[in-house]
């Protein structure tokens, strides 16, 4: 049974959309004391950020990935730059997390590698979605490209590895030489 007081998934997304809202709000805000006010959470921020750094510290390679594999401590990482994984090993995760839902769509992706800053993924669009699909490649591949970088924002950008195109039927017949006429 959970704990009562800890908050579950859907609680701390609401959380952090309404801190998103206040924060904006304390940015634009004129004087001293909004001034204040986005220092002060700067400064909690950066504290926080040390006692998990600390933590990350003390923690064995088994309890640092099963801290990694909390979304929300996963994300509070990658925020403090103290994340234990790779940003390569972070994006490869992100996509294979996407995987299942790129398939119901009858696509499928695949984490491709780094070139320089940019993460590279393969996808294809299923059977029934060729070139006349519309958004929903570009919807697929804008989806990949958002969770790659919240999971690795060091990375610069994600794109698709170009596909080769595939190749043209040739009959057999016409690879045969003619005979010659006798």
């Amino acid at each position: 049974m959970a704990d009562p007081g800890r908050l579950d998934g859907p609680a701390v997304e609401a959380r952090l959309a309404r801190l998103d809202t206040l924060l904006e709000g304390l940015e634009t805000a004129q004087g001293p004391a909004g001034r204040s006010a986005v220092e002060a959470i700067r400064l909690l921020t950066e504290v926080y950020g040390e006692a998990l750094a600390r933590v990350l510290d003390r923690a064995d390679p088994p309890l640092a990935e099963r801290l990694a594999d909390d979304e929300l401590l996963d994300h509070l990482m990658v925020l403090h730059d103290i994340h234990p994984d790779s940003p390569e090993c972070r994006a490869a995760r992100a996509v294979e997390r996407l995987r299942p839902a790129v398939r119901e769509r009858g696509g499928d992706v695949e984490w491709a590698g780094v070139e320089g800053e940019v993460g590279r993924v393969r996808l294809a669009t299923g059977s029934g979605c060729g070139s006349g699909c519309g958004g929903g490649t570009t919807e697929v591949t804008d989806a990949v490209r958002e969770a790659v970088l919240a999971a690795a924002p060091e990375l610069a950008d994600v794109q698709p590895v170009p596909q080769p195109p595939a190749p043209a039927f040739v009959p057999l017949d016409s690879l045969r030489r003619p005979q010659e006429a006798r």
